[in-house]
Parts: structure tokens; sequence; C-alpha cells
């Protein structure tokens, strides 16, 4: 009797436990926005840009208690559990040396706004581009470049330098380019309202030299303006998401999205109400996270129900581009 009860215990000890991934793929809740609580202020946190899979920066008023923007640099983890199929999404403000000092280094005596990263593959500089006011008052587009990070030791940062080629008598603000760094994406009001325009990049020049190059006026994208301010254009892929406070909206800035196709954007479309509202949405970025089925948008918004002033949000959307 009992050798029949070893063996039973031992068959029930050996049994495989059941695989534990039932989630397999992340999905980025996008019933509703989600605001990133652990960076919110009580003052206008905005214009975030994602930097280096983790790293954000983005602008606050908070330091001067509601006066001149900054950029405040910060980190958060998008962590899906693949057992219960839960993202977490912690956040914090960011004690990374490297992007203090980015920051640091950035940031001017007046407003800095728009921030947006990225590794050029044309001579291999991470570049950083921001909006900061000149001492008339207008913002101009400044750029800082470092080689990448690949030990302990901090790279040299160089900057801000003055993006010439784009900069005009007016407000000239919140860049982004293209996948082949080919082509820029800007908004500014030299034409009165804001509108988005491009400027395409010669294949033989670098991008610091080309951003210091001589002025020369950009072309305006009509498909996506319109009479009333269209600013902050995102380009991700074949998508372009915007803010515009163009009539036909659910108040304020809202936001909008077109697509390329063959070269060409597509009329721009509203993202809907579930992620716009009667108050401002603005300064969107998109993108998609490794092994997640839909993509990624974080903006900012003045609504109800946030900390004060613009708080940061994100959620999950899933734009066709066929």
């Amino acid at each position: 009797m009992s050798c029949m009860l070893i063996i039973s215990l031992c068959f029930t000890s050996c049994k495989k436990d059941e695989n534990p991934i039932k989630f397999p793929k992340g999905t980025v809740p996008d019933t509703a926005a989600i605001a990133l609580s652990d960076l919110n202020s009580a003052y206008d946190d905005y214009n975030l840009n994602l930097y280096d899979n983790i790293g954000i920066l983005f602008s606050s008023n908070r330091a001067s208690s509601g006066g001149q923007f900054d950029l405040v640099p910060a980190v958060i983890s998008f962590i899906w559990d693949q057992t219960t199929g839960v993202l977490r999404f912690p956040s914090e403000i960011s004690s990374d040396a490297f992007l203090n000092a980015l920051a640091t280094k950035a940031n001017t005596s007046r407003n800095d706004f728009g921030p947006y990263s990225f590794f050029s593959t044309i001579d291999g500089y991470e570049y950083l581009l921001l909006s900061s006011q000149n001492s008339a008052g207008d913002l101009d587009f400044f750029y800082l470049k470092n080689y990448p990070r690949i030990s302990s030791d901090l790279p040299v940062i160089t900057g801000p330098f003055p993006a010439t080629l784009l900069n005009t008598t007016r407000d000239d603000a919140y860049i982004s380019f293209d996948t082949n760094q080919d082509t820029a994406y800007y908004s500014s009001d030299i034409s009165g309202n804001f509108d988005i325009y491009l400027k395409q990049r010669p294949a033989e020049t670098d991008i610091s030299a080309w951003l210091g190059g001589s002025y020369s006026a950009g072309t305006p994208i009509d498909s996506l303006n319109s009479s009333s301010n269209d600013k902050c254009p995102f380009a991700y892929k074949k998508i372009m998401v915007f803010a515009s406070n163009r009539p036909g909206g659910f108040g304020g800035f809202d936001l909008y999205y077109a697509i390329n196709r063959h070269g060409k954007w597509s009329t721009a479309e509203n993202l809907g109400p579930d992620i716009n509202t009667a108050y401002d949405e603005y300064r969107p970025i998109i993108g998609n996270l490794r092994d997640y089925t839909n993509s990624l948008l974080m903006f900012s918004s003045n609504r109800p129900g946030g900390k004060g002033g613009f708080d940061l949000y994100f959620r999950g959307v899933t734009i066709s581009t066929e």
C-alpha cells in the first residue's frame, strides 16, 4: 500500500506545468486615454518625445511654477504580462546622467518646446531638435548632436546650433523626419496661421550641414493644411499625425492623421471622439512597441481629470495604411 502511494506522488510531482504564456502578444489599451500620472504635474506638461527606447524628454513649466518652459528628462517602460494580459507602465522623472546632460545642454533662458530625436544613419550622430525662443520672442529651430553612448562614459554633446535652413522671422516649431531621413516635416506661421511644410534633403548632404545651410522656403502640404492652425506634424512610416483647430472637430485642437500613398499625403481624417475631446489635444507622436498588436499614440491634453494644465497621455490605435 505504501509503495502505491509513493508511485502516485511521483507521477503527480513529475507532471509538467501548463504553459503560463496565455497572451504572447501585447496590446496597448485602446478604449480610453491613459494619463502618465507619475510624470504629470499641476502645471503644463506636453511636447513629449521618446528618446533612445525608454527615455523621454518633454516640455514643462513646472520648475518655474507656470512660467518658463524647459525640457524635462524622464523614463517609462511598457511591460506586458504574458500570463495575465495586463500592461504596466512604470515611469519617473529621470536621474539618468546622459538625459540630464542633454536637457541641461538644450535648455535656454527662454521657452523651449517640441523635442524630437533620432539616430542618423548618414553621419552616425544622434540628433535632438527643438524650438527655442529667440531674443525677439519668436520660436526658432535648434539642434544638438552626439555620438551614441556605448559605455558608462557620457558622450560629448555639441550645440545647440541654429537650424538656419528652416528658421523664418515668425514661429517655427515641431519637426520630424521620414523613415529615410530625406524629408523633414515641420510647422510654421510664416503665412499667418500655422501650416505644415516639408523640406527635402539632397542625398549628398549630411544632416548638420543641411540644417545649417542658407534659408529657403518650405513647401506647404496642401492636403493637410486648412485655413486654421495645423501644427505638430509627426511622421511614422506611411502615417502622419498632427494637431489642428479646424472646423468640424470636437473642440479646441484635435488630433488628425493622414496616409502617404504613392508619395502623396491623403486628406486628413479626425482620430475621433475616443481620442479627441471638447478641450485641446496636442503634439501627438506615434510608433510601435515590439511584439505588440497595435500602435502607441502619445499626446498631451488639457481635458478635465488631469493634474492641471496640460497632461501627458497615451493609448493604443490601429490605423490602416491601405
